[in-house]
């Protein structure tokens, strides 16, 4: 019998840097171990100013320095999502604040800091640092961490 899928949401406010990176980062990293048939992955944001936009060029080109492609358009977070999600990963702390508003509160057992996953607490924003190289390092060892955890827990 086949496992259900993993369903993973990356979460940061305006869902056209730091989410979409993460979503795109861990899609490669899936595909690469052969293990993307196990996961259904989106992001989110916690706003809806950006909604409709696609992934902000300066990230597109980070992650195309790493060989990772992809497409996205940006959608605002629903408690609908959250609650379809098995892990909701947010970017930082104002993000976790936001989608715990979103939810009432609920579910708050899903949502987590990514960056948790690998000691680094927040993801840096690169739309204020400017700074998508250590946006996207910050991204990438998460995600190797949360697999790990993932690995570890028995999940995948």
């Amino acid at each position: 019998m086949d496992k259900e899928k993993i369903k993973v949401c990356f979460v940061c406010l305006g869902n056209i840097c730091r989410s979409p990176m993460a979503e795109l980062v861990f899609a490669d990293k899936t595909e690469k171990r052969g293990i993307a048939d196990r996961f259904e992955i989106s992001s989110r944001g916690t706003s809806d100013e950006e909604e409709g936009n696609r992934i902000y060029p300066p990230a597109a080109a980070e992650l195309a320095r790493h060989g990772i492609g992809g497409t996205h358009i940006a959608q605002r977070l629903t408690a609908a999502e959250v609650e379809a999600s098995d892990y909701v990963l947010v970017m930082d702390g104002k993000n976790l604040r936001d989608s715990y508003l979103i939810t009432n509160g609920r579910f708050a057992d899903k949502i987590s800091k990514l960056g948790a996953y690998s000691g680094a607490g927040d993801i840096i924003d690169p739309w204020y640092s400017r700074d998508f190289s250590r946006t996207y390092a910050e991204i990438d060892a998460a995600c190797d961490a949360f697999l790990s955890a993932l690995e570890r827990n028995g999940r995948i």
